[in-house]
């Protein structure tokens, strides 16, 4: 039985915090744990090598951290949601300790697209990280070969194989090809 069946009241982003080392993958929604599937082999190998083309990136500029493995990110509107890449600003970095969520969403959100995930949650989890103040989302979609880069009063842009990813403000002087996302 899934831990939100048997979840008896909403809880807090403090509490879900506190017990979060013993739950597996999971995200606080609405005052629920919802528990979250593991991932496959291509998803995993899809997010590690984002993780790496940034920290590449982010390390040489010195330009804050990225981070992977779904760290916890405290939303304004009491969630704790988990991108699957996430990249920080150096000057935001103090914010928080090394040893809690982050407090807020971060300055970019990779989500890798699952296979069960429907086109309108992939959707609507990019709009929710930019309302909560990310700066750039990017959707990765392993069965089309596509990024999707969403950002703050911009309709969404549609990369594909052949076409460079860039960090734009977010991420100054950062180029992939869409391609070195799917090796």
């Amino acid at each position: 039985m899934s831990t939100a069946a048997i979840q008896a009241r909403p809880i807090t982003a403090d509490e879900f915090e506190r017990m979060a080392h013993r739950l597996g993958r999971s995200e606080l929604i609405d005052g629920r744990i919802i528990e979250m599937s593991p991932t496959n082999r291509r998803h995993g190998k899809i997010e590690v090598w984002i993780a790496s083309i940034l920290l590449r990136h982010v390390k040489a500029k010195d330009f804050g951290e990225v981070g992977g493995g779904e760290v916890g990110c405290r939303l304004p509107n009491g969630r704790v949601r988990a991108p699957d890449v996430l990249f920080v600003r150096k000057e935001r970095l103090a914010a928080a300790a090394e040893d809690e969520f982050w407090p807020f969403a971060p300055d970019l959100a990779v989500e890798v697209v699952s296979p069960d995930d429907s086109l309108r949650e992939v959707r609507d989890k990019a709009n929710e990280w930019i309302a909560a103040g990310s700066r750039a989302v990017w959707t990765v979609d392993p069965a089309t070969r596509t990024v999707t880069v969403y950002q703050l009063a911009q309709v969404p842009r549609v990369l594909g194989i052949g076409e460079t990813l860039e960090g734009g403000d977010v991420l100054p002087g950062f180029a992939c090809l869409v391609d070195e996302i799917f090796v």
